[in-house]
């Protein structure tokens, strides 16, 4: 329907017609859902993480590089978690991979796009559409009152305004979802930089590992050699048979088939960490890494069961995507009410140009057009059910996030203990291998044992060292991925100046 803007023989002002306008905006009410954070049973009041109490520190392995690491409940965790390694070609590596690595930027392009998105639509819903217009027209008609042809200009210029009220909050739960799909996109772009420095952390510990092993290999290819010449002399001399030879020839053989598969992975590893720093794998400036160059940090941080929820980006992000489909439940819902679209024209009609500046030529409209939906096959009630399942889908999958998350602190808090054991239990062998190789040294120097027996205690030794040297990387690699499951200690991090070139630090810090 439209109404003129005439009471009681007066004009009603336009800025009277504002005022209502913003009026009626105010006492609108947003129909919906009030979206809240959601809890998961259990999560909140969580004594810890594991079913059995968490030891306060681990096991520890005399002689290596692995000492004990304690447990520190409800420590924070810093910004930059990767530097407790102390290692400055790691640090360099991973702030050149944040820089120039295509994933982030494409995380960094996506929260861009829906930071635009929304202020776009924001300027559509939230203030009134004003358009500016000119009509020029040259017509030519016959009068039925009497003869001849009348011929004319007509210059219309005017301003046109126009705005869809938001009675039922309909454009807000837009805006509200929209908003919440910004900050699924910030909790991307935070979960990118974490994978990512998680990712250079353990490809450069299995790259020092993988070199590592390497050594020891060739190193115990080197003594199986060695027998090999040996038991190949005795044959020679007919003290042993031929058997001797074919055994210890096999056994070179299968050491000496190790060696491709591990310089296949270690090429590999380091192609990958090209491509992690977003460089081809051609390019030269990605440093090597040795496990000797690594720090095994002392105390590890352990945050409160009932935080993790607000640290990690991953439960962050599926909470702005449960946020969202709230949102569009009320949208769905203000759908099914009345639409109220009020539209007002301000303009000149002149057959002259020269007139239309004369304010006796002015000419105003102000209408309001009321839209009710009264039968859509039921249409309208559909998208509100559908809404709401999909706010049930979000939910449970909310709820599936928070508890693999829960599931992964876990996993590694079990995996360091299990490490530190398995690490002083390799230390324990190897210390075993090195004394019966100081023992055969002695008893070969002494006439005791000959060199065959010398080079197995040597070949038992070298072994042992690749079994200890797996055994500090996976120490090594879990001790990272514990960081990389409480959340990576984002919140932590200074807000940059420019917040289109890396991931604004949100509003919403955990509470600790």
């Amino acid at each position: 329907m439209a109404s003129a803007a005439r009471t009681q023989g007066r004009t009603v002002p336009i800025a009277r017609w504002g005022a209502l306008i913003a009026a009626l905006s105010m006492a609108g009410c947003a129909v919906g859902p009030n979206f809240e954070t959601p809890v998961v049973q259990g999560a909140a009041s969580a004594p810890g993480y594991t079913p059995a109490p968490q030891p306060s520190q681990t096991a520890s392995a005399p002689g290596t590089a692995g000492a004990s690491q304690r447990f520190v409940d409800a420590q924070d965790l810093p910004a930059q978690w990767w530097t407790v390694f102390h290692s400055e070609p790691l640090d360099r590596l991973i702030r050149a991979s944040l820089q120039h690595s295509p994933t982030v930027a494409a995380a960094q392009a996506a929260l861009r796009q829906s930071q635009e998105t929304l202020d776009a639509t924001t300027g559509s819903l939230k203030y009134p559409a004003v358009g500016a217009q000119f009509n020029a027209e040259r017509e030519r008609y016959t009068s039925l009152s009497g003869p001849g042809l009348a011929t004319y200009n007509l210059f219309t210029p005017g301003v046109n305004v126009s705005y869809a009220m938001d009675l039922f909050g309909g454009n807000r739960r837009t805006l509200e979802g929209l908003s919440a799909s910004v900050d699924y996109q910030r909790f991307q772009v935070e979960a990118t930089y974490l994978t990512l420095a998680s990712n250079v952390v353990a490809t450069a510990i299995r790259e020092a590992s993988l070199r590592a092993q390497l050594q020891a290999t060739r190193e115990v290819l080197g003594l199986q050699e060695q027998q090999l010449a040996v038991v190949q002399s005795q044959f020679s001399a007919g003290a042993v048979a031929r058997a001797s030879v074919l055994s210890q020839s096999t056994q070179v053989a299968q050491t000496r088939a190790t060696l491709p598969g591990l310089e296949k992975s270690l090429a590999q590893t380091r192609h990958q960490l090209s491509v992690y720093a977003g460089q081809l794998p051609s390019e030269p400036g990605v440093p090597q890494f040795e496990l000797d160059a690594l720090q095994l940090p002392e105390e590890l941080p352990v945050t409160l069961p009932s935080a993790l929820a607000r640290q990690r980006p991953d439960i962050r992000a599926s909470e702005a995507l449960l946020h969202a489909a709230s949102a569009q439940i009320g949208v769905a819902e203000a759908n099914q009410y009345p639409q109220l679209n009020l539209t007002a024209t301000l303009g000149v009609a002149a057959l002259r140009t020269e007139d239309l500046f004369k304010t006796s030529l002015i000419v105003w409209s102000v209408a309001a057009g009321l839209t009710e939906p009264i039968f859509n096959g039921g249409a309208l009630a559909a998208k509100k059910r559908a809404a709401q399942a999909a706010y049930e889908q979000a939910q449970a999958q909310y709820q599936s996030t928070v508890l693999v998350a829960f599931q992964n602190v876990a996993d590694v808090l079990r995996a360091i203990d299990s490490d530190a054991t398995a690490l002083r239990t390799q230390a324990e062998a190897l210390a075993l291998a090195r004394e019966s190789l100081d023992l055969s040294t002695r008893q070969y120097q002494l006439g005791a044992v000959g060199q065959l027996a010398l080079l197995d205690a040597q070949r038992q030794y070298q072994q042992t060292r690749i079994s200890l040297v797996q055994a500090q990387a996976a120490r090594y690699a879990d001790t990272a991925a514990l960081f990389q499951a409480l959340g990576g200690g984002w919140w932590n991090r200074p807000a940059p100046a420019d917040a289109a070139a890396a991931p604004a630090r949100l509003a919403a810090a955990p509470e600790h």
